[in-house]
């Protein structure tokens, strides 16, 4: 895309975490900035604080967004578009996390697959459908940024099945976006965004705070207490990686014009390998080590 000063960035799931941290360095690159997130305190928060590293107050824009609901995020490509006349970079970034951690994939209910479902493959398909065909008809070169996960989007920790069920959609999706935007000779590209290398340092344990009433339905809530315990339950080395450390990487990506923006792991490769190794040979996949 070349420079991005005075550009304009979408970034869902915004007041927080990862993507708090893509405004901030998309902000530092001269770029115009939207914030979208459910929780209206925290995108008030957000706000306030993007405002006070921008060039002016006018370079950044909160709009309260459900992104399980087309309606709302066709609201968010309006505001968007109606304010600053064009969007180059999308980040569909929002994501949860359910409570399923110490429970098998079939105690979990279909309130538990349909939120987690509608929130981390729904919300990238909203936002693909409710900003691509603009994006499209301006003509202009843009991004579409998909977060999904190594849990998942690479190869499945048995402990989370929703989520990293849902993560592989994401990649399966992005994929497919990819190739149909080359097919269509488009200058918009497509980009899968992996956190990492390790467990990132987010309050995602949290998300159940905004589960709708209506997908609640008394399943006893178990879950990890911290990061650290979730990695050790499900057999992955703890470390964490800073949101900031993700949000530089996409944005090297994004220049790179990279479609895996992958960090290096060298645990996650031999996993990966594995995987393939047992595709290609027809073999029984083994539980992972650990």
């Amino acid at each position: 895309m070349g420079d991005l000063s005075g550009r304009t960035a979408v970034v869902t799931g915004g007041a927080s975490g990862i993507g708090l941290c893509l405004a901030e360095v998309f902000l530092r690159r001269g770029m115009k900035v939207v914030v979208a997130d459910i929780e209206q305190a925290a995108l008030d928060r957000a706000l306030e604080s993007l405002q006070s590293m921008a060039s002016s107050p006018e370079a950044v824009m909160a709009v309260v967004t459900d992104v399980t609901s087309a309606e709302s995020v066709n609201h968010l490509a309006d505001q968007a578009f109606d304010r600053y006349g064009a969007v180059h970079i999308l980040c569909n970034n929002a994501g949860v996390g359910i409570k399923e951690a110490q429970r098998r994939l079939w105690t979990l209910t279909e309130h538990d697959w349909r939120w987690g479902f509608d929130v981390n493959v729904m919300g990238v398909v909203n936002g693909i459908r409710a900003f691509v065909p603009r994006m499209l008809g301006s003509g202009e070169a843009g991004h579409v940024v998909n977060t999904s996960s190594g849990n998942g989007g690479l190869t499945s920790l048995p402990t989370t099945p929703i989520y990293a069920s849902s993560k592989a959609a994401v990649t399966s999706l992005t994929e497919v976006l990819h190739a149909q935007l080359l097919m269509d000779g488009a200058r918009l590209r497509a980009h899968l965004l992996f956190p990492g290398p390790h467990l990132v340092n987010t309050n995602i344990l949290a998300s159940e705070r905004n589960r709708p009433e209506a997908l609640r339905d008394g399943t006893p809530e178990t879950t990890y207490a911290s990061m650290e315990e979730l990695a050790r339950n499900a057999g992955v080395h703890f470390k964490l990686t800073e949101p900031m450390e993700v949000a530089e990487a996409c944005l090297a990506g994004i220049e790179n014009d990279q479609f895996w923006i992958l960090p290096a792991s060298e645990a996650q490769d031999e996993r990966v390998r594995t995987r393939t190794a047992s595709i290609l040979a027809r073999s029984n996949p083994v539980l992972p080590e650990g």
